[in-house]
């Protein structure tokens, strides 16, 4: 299934940078002035929230970037947000995938160039989106892998980016030039 781009203009377009508080500017000044921090920033109560877990999740977290990367890249693909998917390949790469293994999380993992752990991640990935909730057998493989810690960050770091892929989608978030 190919990764979708916003149709049209933004709904609510990125706040230009002369309206932007210390909050934005920060983040800017760190990953420069991506659209999806731009657009969200018109909302600053809820943008410093959605801040602090999502950076939790990113650089904070407990999991392998790797792994983090394989399931933040699966649910890309089946929110179909090509925002997500555009800079968490890049993310996904230097973290340690391969251009092949990028390229099969748009497909079926068993047919992909993944061994059983990555698999057992790309199935919690794919139950959450379609079940919102993860077998007992994939619980149990996960459960091999990661502690119970890991465990409650990797469905909460599914869901949150089922949420930002929301986001961006319905308000139409372009995709920075040259991304």
């Amino acid at each position: 299934m190919p990764e979708s781009t916003p149709v049209g203009e933004p709904r609510i377009p990125p706040l230009p940078e002369a309206d932007w508080d210390d909050t934005l500017r920060a983040v800017a000044a760190t990953t420069g002035p991506l659209n999806v921090f731009t657009t969200l920033g018109r909302h600053p109560d809820l943008f410093r929230s959605w801040l602090g877990l999502g950076s939790r999740l990113l650089t904070g977290g407990l999991l392998d970037a790797r792994v983090r990367e394989l399931a933040i890249l699966r649910t890309a693909h089946h929110r179909r947000c090509a925002y997500e998917w555009t800079h968490h390949r890049v993310l996904g790469l230097a973290a340690g995938l391969t251009e092949e293994q990028v390229e099969a999380l748009r497909g079926d993992p068993a047919e992909g160039p993944f061994d059983d752990a990555d698999r057992a991640v790309l199935a919690a990935a794919d139950e959450l989106h379609a079940d919102g909730t993860v077998s007992d057998a994939t619980w149990a493989a996960l459960a091999a892998r990661f502690d119970e810690r890991e465990l409650i960050e990797l469905v909460t770091l599914v869901g949150f980016y089922h949420l930002v892929a929301f986001a961006l989608n319905a308000l139409r978030v372009q995709t920075e030039e040259g991304a």
